[in-house]
């Protein structure tokens, strides 16, 4: 019988709960994969997935130049500002070019300059799925690890022992031992004064 260990992988990319939502992006983006474990220390707290992270960004508003201060938010609007009716209708443009953003100049002549970020101020822990999770043991089917994917409608299963995390089984994983043939059960029937004889 093939069992989950026989199969599935054990060189593992993981992620903290501390790391930011860009960096985990980045990780996965370099990696060339749909998601990862959350490890704190040596104990398995959940998994992030890059769905959950595209998730997350979309739902970010759009990104100022600079952070917001108690100091901006009690100062009249432009559109407030604006209202002499003797002003040239740029006027208005005008003052939203002069309030782009601290040295919008100096950000232009140098295109390498960082931006504030938002997503560096979120971390994995408040978009990750946390547990329970769905795991199986090492030496559990690799039937009963498809059966559990397909219960569950998911494409990766989590392989712990107690609450270490010791592996990961794909649906990947399944379709490469389907197509070697490794699910195949052979009898062998051995009959005296006769040949060994292999039935599939």
């Amino acid at each position: 019988m093939l069992r989950v260990r026989d199969i599935m992988t054990t060189d593992l990319v993981t992620v903290s709960p501390e790391m930011t939502v860009r960096e985990a992006m980045e990780l996965l983006g370099r990696q060339h994969l749909g998601g990862a474990p959350v490890v704190s220390g040596t104990t398995l707290v959940g998994v992030v997935t890059s769905s959950d992270l595209m998730t997350f960004a979309a739902a970010i508003s759009g990104v100022p130049t600079q952070r917001q201060t108690s100091d901006d938010l009690s100062e009249p609007s432009l559109a407030e500002e604006v209202t002499d009716e003797n002003d040239p209708a740029s006027a208005f443009f005008s003052e939203m070019w002069e309030d782009a953003g601290a040295d919008v100049t100096e950000r232009f002549a140098d295109v390498q300059t960082p931006e504030w970020n938002a997503l560096e101020e979120h971390e994995v822990s408040e978009v990750m799925t946390h547990t329970p999770l769905t795991t199986i043991a090492r030496d559990a089917s690799a039937e009963a690890a498809a059966d559990l994917m397909r219960q569950h409608d998911i494409h990766r299963v989590l392989v712990t022992e107690g609450d270490r995390l010791v592996g990961i089984l794909t649906a990947l994983d399944i379709a490469r031992a389907a197509a070697d043939h490794r699910f195949t059960r052979r009898t062998y029937v051995f009959n005296p004064g006769a040949e060994f004889d292999e039935r599939e």
